[in-house]
C-alpha cells in the first residue's frame, strides 16, 4: 500500500488537506452575525474535549504477563473498557453533541493481545481479524488518534492496515513521505461542533508524532519516511487552520512535556517537545500530551508571542485516566472565542468495564489467554527480577545467555568469530517472574515485554567502559557508611529501568560512593584488567543500538549482524529448544555495587 494512500494527498497541500467534518454532529453553519447590542447578553457556549494515551493494546482491565486482573502499588486499573464507561458518564453529563473524543498515540503495542493481532493471527492476513484496539475505539466513537512511536513498531503494512480499520483518521502532521516530503497520513481534521445557537463550532485537531520514530523504529521507516520537529510542523499548521475559520485548535502530541531527548544530538529535534510548542507556536488553545507516561492533569503554558496560556493535559498511560479538556466560548464580533479553557483526569478505577466493550471483544480475549498459557518448558528453580534493579539477578543473566549464544552462533566461521561476545539487558519489570516448574509464554513475555529484536555491535574495551560508566548513573550516590535504601538508591535524574544495562561476559564493579563518570571499577576480562584497545562484540537491543537511552558509541559502532526476530521470541525458542532452564548452567554474578571495595549487598 503507497505511504501516501490518502486521497487528500493527491490535492495541494494548501488547499487544507484533512477538512474531514464530524459525521452525526454536522449541521450547516448558516449563523447570522449578531453584536452584543441592544441589550443581549452575549451568546454563550461550552463543550468538552476527552483524551486518553498511551493505551499500549490495553482493551480489559488485564495484565496478561501475569493472566490475571491488573493492578498496581496504587490500584490503577487499564483498558479501553473502563474508559468507555467514564466516556459514556461525561457523554450523558454534558450531551454526546457537547463532547469529542481524541487519543494522542502509541495504541497497538504493549500487550500480548496487540502482539497476538500483529504476529500470531495478523490483521494483515489475507481476510484477516479487526484489531481489537480498532474495534474497541470504533465503538467507543474517537473522533481522532495521532500516531505515537509504538504505532511504528510492526512495521508500515501494520500500521497501513490498523489506519484503514479504525472510523477515525490517525494523525500526523510532521509523519511525512521521504520521497515528497508529502504528509503520509492525515495532519489533522476538523470537526464541527453544533450549538443551540445555530453557529458550530469548527474545532481543529492536529496531530503531532515522536521523531524518535526516525531512530527507534529505523528498519522500518528508514527510506520511506521522515519525521521533522514537532515545533516546526505545528508552526506550519497552526496559522493554515486558523486563516481555514478553526475557533478552537487542539494539539494532540505524541510527545512528553519536558523538552528533552533520550536520542541526544543524533537528530535535531526534541523528543519531548509539546511545551515548546505551547510556548513557541501562537494559536494553539490545549494539547494532549502523550509518551512519557506521566499524569498531568491541568499544566499551563504561557505562550512567548501572545501571552496567551495554553492549557496541557497528560491522561497517564493504559487507560489508567481519561482527560477532560472544558472550553467556555464566546461569540464575538462573527465567530467563537476561547474565553476559558482548562482541564482535569479522572480515574478509571471508580467505574466498572463497559459490557459493550467486553462482550465485543470477549472471543480474542480468550484466544490470547490460551496462546499466552501454553507450555514452553520447565524451569529448576524460581528466578524473579524483584531485586534484579541492584543486583545480578539468574533471571537476567537468562536474557544476556539466550543473546550471547544468538550472536555467537551467528557469527560463527566469520571474520569476527573468535572476538569475546558481551551482551547487555534491562531489568523492564521488577516483578517478572520465571517460576519452578512449568514455563509458560506470558513468563517469557513478561521477562520481555519489549518487540526489541537483537544486533551485534563491535566496541573497543574503552567503549565498554564508557557505556558502564553511562550506565551506572541510574544509581543514586550513597556515601561509605551511609544507610542504603534501595527504594531510594536506583532511578537517579529520573533515569527508568530500562534504560539501566547489566552488561554480562566481563566482571566489575559500580561503586556508588563515587560521583558519575569514575564509578566503574575493577573491569575485568577473563581475570585480567580490561584492555582498552581490545575489541568486543556486544549483543544489543535494536532501540538501544538505534540510540534509545542516548548510551555513548552503540549507534556508531560497526554492525556486524542484525535480526528481525524480536528477543521475546528468541528467548521462548531457546527455552523450548532446551525444554529445561537450570540456573545453575548459567547463573553467574559479573557484577556488584561496591563503596570502597565494600559490596553493598
Amino acid at each position: 500500500m503507497p505511504l501516501n494512500r490518502r486521497t487528500f494527498l493527491g490535492t495541494s497541500a494548501a488547499a487544507g488537506a484533512g477538512m474531514a467534518i464530524a459525521g452525526g454532529m454536522t449541521v450547516p453553519a448558516e449563523a447570522h452575525e449578531q453584536g452584543h447590542g441592544h441589550g443581549r447578553p452575549p451568546q454563550r457556549y461550552s463543550f468538552t474535549v476527552m483524551g486518553t494515551t498511551d493505551m499500549h493494546g490495553n482493551v480489559f482491565n488485564w495484565d496478561y504477563f501475569t493472566d490475571k486482573e491488573f493492578d498496581d502499588k496504587a490500584h490503577n486499573d487499564v483498558g479501553l473498557a473502563k474508559i468507555s464507561t467514564l466516556v459514556d458518564q461525561v457523554r450523558a453529563e454534558k450531551g454526546r453533541h457537547n463532547t469529542l473524543m481524541i487519543d494522542a498515540g502509541d495504541t497497538i503495542q504493549g500487550t500480548q493481545l496487540s502482539y497476538y493481532y500483529a504476529k500470531i493471527d495478523p490483521i494483515t492476513a489475507k481476510r484477516g481479524p479487526v484489531h481489537p484496539m480498532a474495534q474497541a475505539m470504533n465503538a467507543i466513537g474517537y473522533d481522532a488518534a495521532a500516531l505515537g512511536n509504538h504505532e511504528f513498531n510492526y512495521g508500515i503494512p501494520v500500521l497501513r492496515k490498523f489506519e484503514e480499520q479504525c472510523d477515525f483518521p490517525l494523525l500526523g502532521a510532521n509523519a511525512l513521505d521521504a520521497k515528497t516530503l508529502r504528509p503520509a497520513f492525515d495532519p489533522y481534521v476538523i470537526k464541527r461542533v453544533r450549538t443551540p445557537h445555530g453557529k458550530d463550532v469548527k474545532v481543529a485537531i492536529l496531530g503531532l508524532t515522536n521523531p524518535g520514530i526516525a531512530i527507534w523504529d529505523k528498519a522500518n521507516v528508514s527510506g520511506k519516511m521522515v519525521f521533522p520537529g514537532l515545533e516546526e510542523q505545528a508552526a506550519k499548521y497552526v496559522p493554515r487552520l486558523r486563516s481555514m475559520g478553526a475557533d478552537v485548535v487542539i494539539v494532540a502530541a505524541h510527545s512528553g512535556n519536558s523538552g528533552t531527548s533520550s536520542y541526544g544530538d543524533q537528530i535535531p529535534y526534541v523528543e519531548n517537545a509539546a511545551g515548546l510548542v505551547a510556548e513557541q507556536v501562537p494559536g494553539i488553545d490545549a494539547i494532549l500530551v502523550g509518551h512519557a507516561h506521566l499524569e498531568i492533569p491541568e499544566y499551563f503554558v504561557e505562550n512567548k508571542q501572545t501571552g496567551k496560556k495554553v492549557v496541557l493535559s497528560e491522561p497517564l498511560k493504559w487507560g489508567q485516566r481519561l482527560t477532560l479538556f472544558d472550553f467556555d466560548l464566546v461569540w464575538e464580533k462573527g465567530r467563537w472565542v476561547v474565553e476559558r479553557a482548562g482541564s482535569k483526569v479522572l480515574n478509571s478505577n471508580t467505574v466498572a468495564e463497559d459490557p459493550k466493550i467486553t462482550r465485543l471483544l470477549t472471543d480474542e480475549h480468550k484466544k490470547v489467554v490460551a496462546y499466552v498459557n501454553q507450555v514452553i518448558g520447565t524451569s529448576a528453580v524460581s528466578m524473579t527480577t524483584a531485586e534484579a534493579a541492584w543486583k545480578d539477578e539468574p533471571i537476567i543473566d537468562l536474557i544476556n545467555v539466550v543473546q550471547a549464544e544468538t550472536v555467537k552462533a551467528a557469527l560463527a566461521g566469520g571474520e569476527f568469530a573468535a572476538l569475546p561476545v558481551l551482551s547487555q539487558a534491562s531489568c523492564f519489570s521488577r516483578t517478572a517472574q520465571i517460576p519452578a516448574g512449568s514455563v509458560t509464554i506470558k513468563d517469557a513475555a513478561g521477562l520481555y515485554p519489549f518487540e526489541n529484536t537483537l544486533e551485534a555491535r563491535l566496541l573497543t574495551g574503552a567503549q565498554v567502559k564508557d557505556y558502564l560508566e553511562f550506565s551506572a548513573q541510574y544509581y543514586v550516590q550513597t556515601p561509605a557508611g551511609a544507610p542504603v535504601d534501595t527504594a531510594k538508591l536506583t532511578n537517579a535524574g529520573d533515569t527508568p529501568d530500562y534504560n539501566y544495562d547489566a552488561v554480562s561476559g566481563l566482571t566489575y564493579e559500580i561503586d556508588i560512593a563515587k560521583p558519575n563518570g569514575s564509578r566503574i571499577v575493577n573491569l575485568s576480562f577473563e581475570g585480567k584488567a580490561i584492555d582498552p584497545a581490545a575489541q568486543f562484540v556486544l549483543a544489543v537491543n535494536n532501540y538501544r543500538a538505534s540510540g534509545g537511552g542516548n548510551f555513548p558509541h552503540v549507534p556508531g559502532a560497526k554492525q556486524l549482524w542484525a535480526n528481525s526476530e524480536e528477543i521475546r521470541n528468541t528467548i521462548i525458542a531457546w527455552v523450548q529448544a532446551k525444554g529445561s532452564v537450570d540456573a545453575a548452567e548459567f547463573a553467574s554474578v559479573d557484577w556488584r555495587l561496591t563503596r570502597d571495595g565494600v559490596p553493598v549487598f
